[in-house]
């Protein structure tokens, strides 16, 4: 749900830059079903408390592993749209650190503390002094006035990074501005 949020933040950003979000209507996306049958799996694997179900763990691993593959396949079909290979490089991150330690995020010890957070496994990440890949583990805790701050990865980072970039170019704020004519930028001055 945090990794939602610059992509928020981009969209509320864009009118500021020029952006404008009538142009959202005209971006094309691909195989936009697959990202929503990702997001189901996600929903069906790691349901949020008030949902009449539980999935039992390797099942709920398998799922999640399945909706990053459909991920990926939705990203890699969207690949020249701006912000998408970040998102692609920050998905493909974190499933790193998630298959070389055994199917759960890795989190360091010291950065769940740091958010607050006490757990030898919650959902979909389990707490590792000494993980795999610790390089792309969730190793840094995102500051307490961040809604539903939580730790995070590099991954993580290319994600938030990706969907910032993607709302800001979807609306057109990195368009460049027509230069204005000679005549009318000499009268000017």
């Amino acid at each position: 749900m945090v990794l939602v949020l610059p992509l928020l933040a981009g969209l509320a950003l864009a009118p500021l830059v020029g952006g404008r979000w009538s142009r959202l209507g005209r971006l094309e996306l691909r195989g936009i079903g697959v990202f929503y049958a990702a997001i189901a799996l996600q929903v069906v694997a790691f349901p949020a408390a008030r949902l009449p179900w539980r999935t039992p763990d390797r099942t709920a691993v398998a799922l999640w592993l399945v909706s990053y593959a459909l991920f990926l396949v939705g990203l890699l079909r969207n690949a020249r749209v701006p912000g998408v290979p970040l998102v692609t490089a920050g998905l493909v991150a974190n499933v790193g650190a998630i298959v070389a330690n055994g199917g759960h995020m890795p989190a360091l010890p010291s950065a769940l503390r740091a958010a607050g957070l006490h757990f030898t496994q919650s959902r979909n990440s389990a707490a590792l002094a000494h993980p795999h890949l610790g390089w792309l583990v969730d190793r840094w805790a995102a500051p307490d006035w961040v809604p539903w701050a939580n730790v995070f990865s590099v991954g993580d980072v290319l994600i938030a990074a990706g969907g910032l970039v993607f709302a800001l170019a979807a609306t057109g704020a990195f368009r460049r501005r027509p230069a204005l004519p000679r005549s009318v930028a000499t009268s000017a001055s």
